[in-house]
């Protein structure tokens, strides 16, 4: 008893002198960092978080063409806008060198707005306005303002529709009418339609939200509304797989005349003067698409076939751009379908001429990143000098310049 006991007193000294050796020599005393090997520079839409307003360049990821802008997820619809490009030759001269393109677009998470610039190849934050949960956006051709369209409520049944600026010097954004089931935005006008047992109402309004007037009314309940130059619109019957859709020319009077139909998966893109409508459909479960003539109804089938909604006009109506997929599988509901998820493409984007009518491959995404896309939200400026587009599998938004 007598031994063991010395025995636990030693090895009590021993812990004892030891805990004091590290407290007094080690503990408290600057640990070793190790540097990195390698920094590399944050993706665009990293490195601008926080309150503060912040410019991130953006690195090239693939080829100088084609450029990674944000890592994603962004909210489905961007805008392109030109700006000049100025340079002083002499002590007194200043000219225009070249045209530059401007990408505004919203992250999805914060709802916050930034602009990447192509020309210089940074991305900087300019509104900071907080709007979690955007599902679209339509951007007013100046790129002042964004109609966003979010859910709100218990059930996430009521369609809020805001005017949010783009920047946080712009004056006060406001609210459309809730649960509106489609818009479309001018330079001028906003066109918005609501729906209801008794059919659709289409009405139009200032871009500051006054001044609202009837368009149009029709019967039929399950419509989507785009401007068609400046005195007209289209109107077609809510694409399904399964059922026959028409689309629709309607007159300044809120006069129909239908161009096209009835026909199954159809959907339609009106060119910017209205002129042409590119329309799409299943047949036979195999995506078809065509152009259309609005005042003759001339049909002139088209030697790629897409989802209209993954197309964009030019916007002198010369060319369409569009993603293509390759080698669709034809077991699927389209477009039903690749709205839900249930599908999704691998894309090239092809350049669509309408004047000499034939299609031109302008970039093989696999090759160029070895990855796939699923194009969606395609914009262009009015230049035709870059074209961007969300891809679908990530959320990713891209630009290339063309």
């Amino acid at each position: 008893m007598r031994r063991t006991l010395i025995i636990a007193i030693i090895a009590i000294a021993i812990i004892g002198i030891g805990l004091f050796v590290y407290f007094y020599f080690f503990a408290n005393k600057a640990g070793v960092t190790v540097a990195p090997g390698n920094i590399t520079l944050p993706m665009a839409g990293q490195g601008t978080t926080g309150n503060e307003f912040g410019t991130t360049s953006v690195p090239i990821p693939v080829t100088a063409r084609l450029v990674k802008i944000s890592v994603g997820p962004v909210v489905p619809g961007e805008i392109v806008t030109n700006i000049s490009i100025a340079t002083t030759t002499t002590a007194s001269t200043t000219v225009n060198k070249s045209s530059g393109a401007v990408v505004n677009y919203i992250e999805r998470q914060s709802g916050n707005v930034f602009t990447y610039q192509t020309h210089t190849g940074t991305i900087t934050r300019i509104s900071n306005k907080t709007v979690p949960g955007i599902q679209s956006a339509a951007w007013l051709p100046d790129a002042s303002f964004a109609f966003v369209r979010y859910l709100s409520g218990d059930d996430f049944s009521t369609i809020n529709t805001y005017a949010l600026p783009s920047t946080s010097n712009s004056s006060g954004g406001f609210f459309l009418p809730k649960n509106l089931v489609d818009l479309s935005v001018s330079s001028t006008s906003i066109l918005t339609l609501s729906s209801g047992v008794n059919g659709s109402i289409a009405s139009l309004e200032h871009t500051n939200g006054t001044n609202v007037s009837q368009a149009f009314t029709m019967p039929l309940s399950s419509l989507r509304v785009s401007f068609a130059g400046n005195t007209q619109y289209l109107a077609f019957t809510k694409p399904s797989a399964t059922l026959a859709g028409d689309a629709f020319i309607v007159n300044s009077s809120g006069r129909f005349s239908r161009i096209v139909g009835p026909l199954n998966g159809l959907v339609a893109l009106s060119s910017p003067s209205g002129k042409w409508a590119l329309v799409s459909y299943t047949q036979d479960t195999a995506m078809q698409m065509e152009l259309v003539n609005t005042a003759t109804g001339e049909e002139v089938q088209l030697p790629v076939a897409t989802i209209a909604d993954k197309c964009v006009w030019a916007a002198d109506d010369s060319t369409i751009y569009c993603g293509i997929p390759v080698n669709p599988a034809n077991n699927y509901a389209y477009p039903d379908d690749w709205y839900h998820g249930v599908i999704h493409f691998s894309d090239r984007i092809w350049k669509i001429d309408v004047a000499d009518r034939y299609a031109q491959l302008v970039l093989d995404f696999s090759k160029e990143t070895n990855d796939s896309l699923d194009a969606e939200a395609l914009a262009i400026d009015r230049l035709n000098t870059t074209i961007v587009f969300v891809n679908k599998n990530d959320g990713s938004l891209w630009s290339y310049q063309l």
